[in-house]
């Protein structure tokens, strides 16, 4: 590596100096822009669309009952642990949990355990079941009986209403 000199004068003095050398003929030609590399499409499934049974209510009296949920990462489990609210009641690592996979509630984009605090106790144990069921089984599928004829069938919990697509 070559060393250069360059002794204190003015500050154009020391920006030419130090400047690399260019060819005056030659333009420097401008880069394109790059291009964005295409997303490729893995077939694996990230999002869950999901329909609460009785729906959050925020305070301007809103009801919010379609949502969806991120399939959870490693960070998403560790980072209750180190939870203060966790460390006093580990009954609230399911709150943060919620809060930080799911990814939209109605119009709310910004679920925070607040929210989820503030949700149904049959909302909260639906999207733990929801949870569960995603992260573990990969599915949104349920077996349920029919109270009725005792037939059993499947149900698919991620929204809508039977026969719906």
């Amino acid at each position: 590596m070559r060393r250069r000199t360059v002794t204190a004068g003015s500050l154009e003095d020391i920006l030419q100096a130090t400047a690399p050398a260019t060819a005056p003929e030659q333009p420097t030609p401008t880069p394109a822009p790059a291009a964005p590399a295409p997303r490729q499409d893995h077939g694996l499934r990230t999002d869950f669309e999901f329909e609460l049974p009785r729906g959050y209510v925020d305070e301007d009296g809103t009801l919010h009952r379609h949502g969806a949920m991120r399939l959870a990462t490693a960070r998403d489990e560790l980072r209750p642990q180190i939870d203060l609210r966790v460390k006093e009641n580990p009954a609230y690592l399911s709150v943060v949990l919620l809060s930080q996979v799911i990814t939209r509630l109605g119009t709310l984009t910004d679920v925070h355990a607040g929210i989820v605090e503030r949700m149904y106790a049959t909302d909260v144990a639906f999207l733990q079941d929801f949870y569960r069921r995603v992260n573990s089984e990969g599915h949104t599928r349920a077996a349920v009986t029919c109270p009725h004829c005792e037939g059993g069938f499947e149900v698919d919990l991620s929204g809508g209403r039977l026969g719906e697509s």
